[in-house]
């Protein structure tokens, strides 16, 4: 199975890189969206991630790995929801602010700037490869 890219957004101040990088192995929780629910759904252990800031920041600072594919979020008693387990690859060379992310005609389609409030999203290959590219 060829490996998917995901965008994954957390409040710094509530969980951000820095909190990761001390875990080794964090728990990707707490998305109470159907959307982003979903996506989460879909990956898979070997997967790669942007860790993206929101309302701090605005920025990709890092790249993760999907360590453990969905299971129920600890913190939903209803069962709805689903968490997985990721971890810390590598931080960012530089930040990739989203106001770059904006500028970047090649980042027009990307879903967290078509869907602002979507907090995990599907990255393409060649979205991937742009970030990757402001990064340096």
């Amino acid at each position: 199975m060829v490996a998917q890219y995901w965008l994954m957004k957390s409040e710094p101040d509530a969980y951000g890189w820095d909190n990761l990088i001390a875990e080794k192995e964090g728990t990707w929780d707490g998305v109470k969206n159907a959307q982003a629910s979903n996506n989460m759904k879909k990956m898979q252990v070997g997967d790669q991630a942007f860790f993206y800031h929101s309302r701090q920041g605005l920025e990709i600072v890092g790249i993760m790995e999907v360590s453990a594919e969905q299971f129920p979020d600890p913190f939903d008693n209803t069962g709805r929801w689903v968490a997985v387990k990721v971890k810390p690859v590598r931080r960012l060379e530089r930040p990739v602010s989203l106001k770059a992310m904006k500028q970047n005609p090649k980042l027009a389609d990307l879903a967290i700037l078509r869907q602002s409030r979507l907090s995990v999203a599907p990255v393409t290959q060649a979205e991937w490869d742009a970030i990757l590219d402001m990064a340096v």
